[in-house]
């Protein structure tokens, strides 16, 4: 009896949670779907009957010629381009060069940024009469810190990457 009122009321739930949804066209031909009919006399609309569940199922891709069927997420086409090893080996130490550059650019401008904070208590300037200029140049040097030191963790896992 007690498992009964539970599956009764979850029932009565389900029941009311069941929306009407209706399609109404308006006379130049703009189709609008809404769970309430308009009651626009320009617009005419009919109750969409819905399944009780509605779901799509993915397509079937087809298979390619000379591949074994199943996943193949990390196989790459046959007539894609591939890159000996020397070329690819100058890439990355380009990749790595730059990245290192970037890195003392970013760690200097961070120490500049950091010094200008000075811990969350910048010297006030003299064309910060106002205190909201000063608390909102604050604010911006607090984003800046955090936004370079970001960067910084970036960069080096980026560098961590490279092998």
């Amino acid at each position: 009896m007690r498992t009964s009122i539970p599956a009764a009321i979850l029932c009565l739930w389900a029941a009311s949670a069941q929306a009407q949804i209706y399609r109404c066209e308006s006379p130049n031909g703009v189709i609008e779907y809404s769970n309430a009919a308009v009651a626009d006399k320009d617009k005419s609309c009919k109750q969409v009957s819905l399944p009780t569940m509605t779901t799509i199922p993915a397509p079937k891709l087809p298979a390619r010629a000379g591949t074994p069927p199943g996943p193949t997420a990390n196989a790459s086409p046959a007539n894609f381009p591939k890159v000996d090893s020397a070329t690819q080996k100058a890439r990355d130490t380009d990749r790595k060069r730059i990245l290192e550059d970037e890195l003392v650019k970013e760690e200097a401008k961070l120490a500049e940024i950091r010094k200008e904070y000075n811990g969350g208590e910048p010297e006030r300037r003299g064309d910060e009469r106002n205190y909201q200029k000063y608390l909102d140049r604050l604010q911006r040097l607090k984003e800046d810190v955090e936004r370079s030191e970001g960067n910084v963790q970036s960069l080096k896992r980026e560098l961590g990457t490279i092998q």
